[in-house]
């Protein structure tokens, strides 16, 4: 009688630490907006579809609209998926980045993905850039291969120790290495939280600044779903991410390279549609930046 009082009160610790466990897992992966993000901007400029699943920024003269996510990381895979401002973009940016800080500090590291709007019947240009310690200036422009305005389309950063890789619908575009450069230049020490917005920069974005946003287009939107963040999540003041771990597939021998398939895949990417890279700009380079002398295939 006693061993099947014992059995039957172990049975009930089990079911109540599924119950909770289970609980607080849904929890970290819900696609609701208020689980995961703090918005900033006026509440006209942020919409959601009737079931909340479905987020759209919108951009008008009088203001732009962003949100970031609650939680910090330290490597992980991310991603989001995206439709863009369709019809004349011109000017207009719509951003998916990782950033350590909640604004644009001189210290900080950033991942971005930013899609430069444009006129009508021409191609959006995805451009990707990498910071550490407040200095970027490793941009690559990709064109895509399809109309990012007429669907979803999922955008994802896997972050290590080892590599950034930067993909397009499971297609990796850009690849960087840390090969303990000299210089420094992979940010792997700081966690990041992920942000989106959009907002206007027709000083610079279509045509190097020379085609402008017509307002008469207004509002501009953006719509955003499936978020997924399976990383490590930074927590103060002795987090678990500090040093990496291979307790993660992102984190474990085959996420520090490209598989052979992934391979195939990048290298069609780099054949057909890089449209800049930082690398080849020896007119803006004479000395190319340590990192571009290393094969993304190591």
């Amino acid at each position: 009688m006693e061993r099947r009082a014992c059995s039957f009160v172990n049975l009930f610790f089990i079911v109540i630490l599924f119950t909770v466990f289970g609980k607080l897992s849904k929890a970290a992966n819900s696609n609701s907006f208020e689980d995961n993000f703090s918005k900033s901007c006026p509440d006209n400029n942020f919409k959601t579809s009737d079931d909340g699943s479905t987020w759209y920024l919108s951009l008008d003269k009088q203001a732009g609209c962003g949100f970031i996510t609650k939680q910090r990381y330290r490597f992980g895979w991310f991603s989001m998926k995206l439709k863009l401002v369709g019809g004349d973009s011109a000017g207009v940016v719509t951003a998916y980045y990782m950033c350590t800080e909640n604004a644009a500090g001189p210290e900080r590291d950033e991942l971005d993905f930013e899609f430069l709007g444009n006129r009508s019947g021409q191609p959006y240009l995805l451009q990707t850039n990498v910071y550490k310690n407040g200095t970027g200036g490793r941009e690559m422009r990709h064109s895509l291969w399809y109309d990012p305005t007429e669907d979803f389309h999922s955008y994802s950063i896997l972050w290590n120790n080892h590599q950034i890789v930067f993909f397009v619908d499971r297609v990796p575009i850009r690849v960087y290495k840390n090969a303990n450069y000299t210089n420094n230049f992979f940010p792997n020490e700081k966690p990041m939280y992920l942000f989106s917005s959009i907002w206007n920069a027709d000083d610079w974005a279509t045509r190097g600044g020379l085609e402008k946003t017509d307002w008469e287009k207004a509002p501009f939107v953006s719509s955003y779903k499936d978020f997924t963040a399976d990383g490590c999540q930074w927590e103060d003041p002795f987090p678990a991410c500090v040093s990496t771990t291979t307790d993660n597939w992102w984190d474990q021998y085959n996420a520090w390279h490209l598989s052979d398939d992934k391979k195939k895949d990048y290298a069609w990417v780099q054949r057909n549609l890089v449209i800049y890279d930082y690398c080849m700009d020896t007119e803006r380079y004479p000395t190319l930046p340590e990192e571009c002398w290393l094969s993304p295939w190591d």
